[in-house]
């Protein structure tokens, strides 16, 4: 058996972006690199499948097309059995997975790490490489000025910012393709949206997806607890004071941190919900209730869309014998234990373009209560 592990790349990005290109044009590659594909598609009839079937870069026996479900629930075990035949072959030194176009990378990355640890542990290598978001960079342009283009779609409207904003914020490296339908300022411009939303990832310009395969395989790049942190919210969170990036500020894109001891009233938030701040291109954290005090939820919002979960119980509201046991498995929560409030709190990382934080501030004051 061969011990040199077999490497993944997996390909994200809205439809149209181009990632069938990219995917045509690293399997096209004449340097050796010998690449088989999974292509997940959400419906019944995997057009990308057949569209890369027909340029003659793979042979069907090279590729895994996955339909009806996505690759990180309903498809999860076809996935798992898909990698371990292609890297049990021997014929294949690179899988490059193509995510569908409405999927959230973190749960398919997730899932493609853990199978990677159970290969490793049954003798087939296999190593994620490498998260590569693709951006239609025209679409950007006009998601972020005014939002034409995207009304113009009938998919999922009031996901497609999420997604766009979700693919950003966990990847490694940020196609900015289609390069030729925008300005150069217009260009710049964008880049410093992605920078606003992702701190580390590698950014790139191209036209039909047409770059050196050295930038896109054998990159090394993942690592899953550097990529749950590289979310400039995520960072934000944890280095509130270190986000001046001049790139980003140039364009008017800024980041803050709202952070209070006291809950928010649930109705006078939903209110807010309603009719959330335009300029707010990210917002999520921790917030908790007057309505339901011991419950910490997790607030999410992307784009136009706006999510809460429950996130479990603030370690104040257990019994002062099970909190010294809890503080003692999460020492970081006592770094912010309040003598009054405990661990309850309301973290916010805000990011968004022009954004005028005193009147975000003060609406959101204005949903407080004792």
């Amino acid at each position: 058996m061969n011990n040199t592990p077999v490497k993944i790349a997996l390909i994200t990005g809205y439809l149209g972006s181009g990632k069938t290109t990219l995917l045509n044009h690293i399997l096209a590659n004449t340097e050796g690199i010998r690449a088989a594909v999974i292509v997940n598609d959400i419906g019944e009839v995997n057009i990308d499948a057949d569209l890369i079937e027909k340029t003659g870069a793979v042979e069907r026996t090279d590729m895994v097309p996955l339909m009806n479900g996505c690759i990180c629930c309903t498809l999860k075990d076809d996935l798992a059995d898909g990698l371990r035949r292609l890297a049990a072959s021997g014929r294949f030194d690179y899988i490059i997975i193509e995510a569908s176009g409405i999927c959230e990378p973190l749960p398919i990355a997730q899932t493609i790490a853990l199978i990677c640890e159970e290969s490793t542990a049954a003798g087939l290598g296999l190593v994620l490489d490498n998260i590569i978001a693709v951006v239609d960079a025209a679409r950007m342009r006009d998601e972020f000025d005014d939002g034409k283009e995207l009304l113009k779609e009938d998919i999922d409207e009031d996901d497609i910012e999420s997604l766009l904003i979700q693919q950003l914020e966990f990847c490694n490296t940020v196609i900015l393709n289609k390069a030729d339908l925008v300005t150069e300022e217009n260009m710049k411009e964008l880049r410093a949206i992605v920078r606003g939303l992702q701190k580390d990832a590698v950014i790139y310009e191209a036209q039909n997806c047409n770059l050196p395969i050295s930038q896109l395989v054998n990159t090394g790049l993942f690592d899953l607890d550097k990529a749950l942190g590289s979310a400039v919210w995520a960072d934000a969170m944890e280095h509130p004071e270190e986000h001046e990036n001049p790139e980003v500020l140039e364009y008017g894109i800024e980041t803050f941190v709202y952070y209070r001891r006291k809950p928010f009233c649930l109705a006078a938030m939903d209110a807010l919900c309603e009719d959330w701040f335009k300029s707010v291109i990210r917002c999520k954290g921790m917030v908790w209730y007057r309505e339901d005090p011991n419950m910490a939820y997790i607030f999410e919002q992307a784009g136009r869309q706006i999510t809460e979960q429950q996130a479990g119980l603030f370690i104040a509201s257990a019994p002062k014998k099970e909190q010294k046991k809890l503080l003692a498995r999460f020492p970081e929560a006592k770094e912010t234990w309040d003598p009054v409030y405990g661990d309850r709190m309301i973290k916010l990382v805000f990011i968004g373009r022009n954004m005028d934080r005193a009147d975000i501030e003060a609406h959101l004051d204005a949903c407080l209560t004792d």
